[in-house]
């Protein structure tokens, strides 16, 4: 027999008022509408669960053993759903957050610190990727990535403002090869190289000259998917590397590393907090939303 949950919720209802009109007015229907759904309740069951007067209504023995074993399940839906309306209110829940490996800013510590103190009940699930794949599908509330690469139907807030990729190198490398004037003769010196993946091409640089976007493939000599990798190589004299001016900026500020390039490397649009486009977002998502909207 396939439970009818519906008259099941009605019947409760009319055991704990003791009323056909009390049941009714607490779901916002006829009372009639409550006296069919009982009467089919009983005509499945085959016995009768309640007994009426003009006065009163009672519940049979049948009755009574039915509410009790069903009154515990129908206090937990309704907990359930009192704790889901809270999550409506309150920042509660797992975050899931796919984000850039090169997003600095919002990957230093302290931003991400700061919002989970101040947001006690979320629980924040960070998986640091530079793959691209649909967050939606995968299960992720929001993900941070480049505005560039982010699909026109996603909601994006920016994350910090422009930023610039650089083509940098020690100092050391520097005085001993010298610096490349144009990007077309970084084809003579050594490269440390990106890629994100191993089956992967390594990123072509790119630069801009006279307004107009261009990329080099270098021929690196040394290539990695992993950016602190490519920073130690680079300080240790290994050749040019390219990345986030984010990336670089303590080494570069400490002297460690030195620009090169720069005349053919401007700013642009940098990282977005992105998820979709929906009527109602989550107070979790909705928090960290506000957070990074927050002046300072």
């Amino acid at each position: 027999m396939q439970p009818d949950l519906n008259a099941l919720a009605v019947f409760a209802l009319v055991a704990e008022e003791r009323s056909f009109r009390a049941a009714a007015d607490r779901m916002g229907v006829t009372r009639s509408a409550v006296s069919q759904t009982m009467k089919r309740l009983e005509e499945t069951l085959g016995i009768a669960l309640v007994q009426r007067t003009t006065r009163s209504v009672s519940l049979t023995e049948a009755g009574e053993r039915l509410y009790a074993e069903i009154a515990p399940a129908i206090a937990d839906m309704r907990a359930a759903m009192e704790s889901t309306g809270d999550l409506r209110e309150r920042p509660r829940g797992q975050l899931r957050l796919a984000v850039s490996s090169i997003a600095e800013r919002f990957l230093s510590g302290p931003f991400l610190a700061t919002f989970a103190e101040a947001n006690p009940e979320v629980r924040m699930d960070i998986t640091v990727t530079d793959e691209e794949f649909d967050i939606v599908a995968e299960g992720y509330d929001a993900g941070v990535r480049l505005g560039e690469v982010i699909e026109q139907d996603m909601i994006a807030v920016p994350v910090a403002g422009d930023e610039r990729q650089l083509a940098a190198c020690a100092p050391a490398y520097r005085d001993r090869f010298g610096e490349p004037s144009h990007p077309q003769e970084l084809a003579g010196h050594r490269c440390i190289g990106w890629r994100r993946a191993p089956k992967v091409a390594p990123y072509r640089w790119e630069f801009v000259e006279d307004g107009k976007e261009f990329s080099v493939a270098v021929a690196p000599a040394i290539t990695t998917n992993d950016m602190a990798l490519m920073i130690k190589l680079a300080i240790a004299g290994a050749g040019i590397t390219f990345g986030m001016e984010e990336s670089f900026r303590p080494w570069i500020a400490r002297g460690e590393l030195v620009p090169v390039l720069e005349d053919f490397c401007p700013r642009f649009a940098g990282f977005y907090l992105y998820y979709p486009s929906r009527r109602n977002v989550a107070p979790k998502l909705r928090a960290l939303v506000e957070y990074l909207r927050r002046p300072g």
